[in-house]
């Protein structure tokens, strides 16, 4: 029988190899070694730390590793009490299954310079089985969203998935319509489809667009609580109050039922029942997207194309998405479909942001329905930064709501040009930076009010 001390060093022995192989360690380390030797004195077989086979072919041909799991899978609420209740070889056993799950999912098989098709896979297979593991939903590893459109409380593989998608064998996965199914949407994912894409073509081009469009619909979901959680707005009056119990207006329905309370019974009659007006004032609004699509920007195109389109499904909200280097090119026919508005760009040659703002102001109709959002690194090439930003404040002067927006990327890192940095913020418009949603909670307010 083992003893707790002899449970606890064995342990921390499987910790530590798991780790190593983390982090790329050799296999030579004194780790395996031990590892192995555990593994004998279990009765179990060394395809345990091995993360290049997968936990369904490991089950297919040790079938009885399945009880292992169930202990860990059993849907009871204290099934972690009851393993801690089972003898510490049994224990041991279980932790051993679990450690095989992080290795594969986090291991060595996770490094190699080139992933294919059938790696992915795998990972995104035995992803689902520590989930499952973890008794938590399987797209929550995966930077999946919860229900009220917050960022998963679990922690995230994303930055895993992110980097295997780098090094993956991208045009192979996407032939294949039910391994592209399996990609789970990601920003990383969607900038290197998009950097790729005068590669991509039949079959792989329409399984790319798919991938995308269920991106822009996550994103979609999120503004669209955002917006609905927004309580501005004024009540519009002319449109009739629904009549349902939640917009019962009590307080009004009593004073005006007064004249029916009968003082014999005391009992108040209620003759006609009176609701709150709950619809808002809506005028339509217009957002134009000025994008720099100089090549390092990349990044932000992606991002904001994807946005202009959420942006271009809201209702009352009309969305044009002007792409500019030296050039400007009028991408609003495509604003719907954010890959194929960036299969019309170049990324390259010079900036000149001053040629595409007077572009974006020409098109505007009501000014203060209006909102130029202009996203670059403000590095102009066209002409002076004194006279991009007298023109800049020109348009702010004339009640367009004006958001610069810097360099984005999906980590969230960016450069900006220091100069305007300081003098927009100087004037109550400082550049945004970082994630896509400081953007969506700007443009929220304009949308409502």
């Amino acid at each position: 029988m083992m003893d707790e001390r002899t449970f606890t060093v064995k342990r921390q022995i499987i910790c530590w190899h798991l780790l190593s192989s983390t982090f790329k360690v050799d296999d030579d380390s004194p780790f395996s070694s031990f590892m192995k030797q555990i593994l004998e004195e279990l009765n179990l077989p060394e395809i345990l730390l091995n993360p290049s086979i997968s936990i369904s072919a490991m089950l297919q041909r040790y079938p009885e590793l399945q009880e292992l799991f169930n202990l860990v899978l059993a849907p009871e609420e204290d099934s972690g009490k009851e393993i801690e209740s089972l003898d510490y070889e049994t224990q041991l056993r279980v932790f051993l299954i679990q450690a095989k799950a992080l290795s594969n999912t986090l291991g060595s098989n996770t490094h190699t310079s080139t992933i294919t098709a059938s790696q992915f896979q795998q990972w995104s297979e035995d992803v689902e089985y520590l989930a499952a593991l973890l008794n938590i939903p399987p797209d929550s590893l995966r930077g999946g969203h919860g229900t009220s459109g917050s960022e998963s409380n679990y922690p995230s593989l994303e930055p895993v998935e992110t980097q295997m998608i780098q090094r993956m064998a991208l045009r192979e996965i996407l032939q294949d319509r039910e391994l592209a199914e399996k990609l789970h949407p990601s920003m990383g994912l969607v900038e290197q489809l998009l950097r790729d894409k005068s590669h991509i073509s039949g079959v792989a081009l329409e399984n790319a667009k798919s991938i995308i469009r269920r991106f822009v619909r996550e994103l979609a979901e999120v503004l669209k609580l955002m917006v609905a959680q927004t309580p501005v707005g004024k009540i519009d009056y002319s449109v009739p109050p629904k009549r349902v119990y939640r917009n019962l207006d009590l307080r009004r329905t009593i004073w005006k039922n007064l004249p029916y309370y009968d003082p014999k019974s005391k009992k108040l009659y209620i003759n006609h029942l009176f609701y709150h007006h709950t619809a808002k004032l809506k005028r339509p609004k217009r957002i134009i997207v000025v994008v720099d699509q100089s090549g390092s920007m990349v990044d932000s195109m992606v991002q904001c194309s994807i946005l202009a389109s959420i942006f271009a499904g809201v209702p009352n909200v009309a969305v044009e998405l002007l792409a500019f280097d030296t050039r400007i090119i009028d991408l609003t026919p495509w604003v719907h479909d954010p890959f194929e508005a960036l299969l019309r760009t170049q990324l390259g040659g010079g900036t000149n942001i001053y040629a595409a703002l007077t572009e974006a102001a020409s098109r505007v109709t009501n000014p203060k329905d209006t909102a130029i959002v202009l996203v670059t690194d403000f590095y102009e090439g066209g002409t002076s930064n004194v006279q991009l930003y007298d023109y800049i404040k020109s348009i702010i002067d004339s009640d367009i709501n004006f958001i610069p927006v810097g360099a984005m990327t999906s980590s969230g890192y960016f450069s900006v040009n220091s100069w305007f940095r300081v003098r927009l913020k100087d004037i109550g418009h400082p550049i945004l930076s970082g994630s896509p949603k400081k953007l969506i909670a700007e443009l929220k307010q304009i949308i409502v009010t």
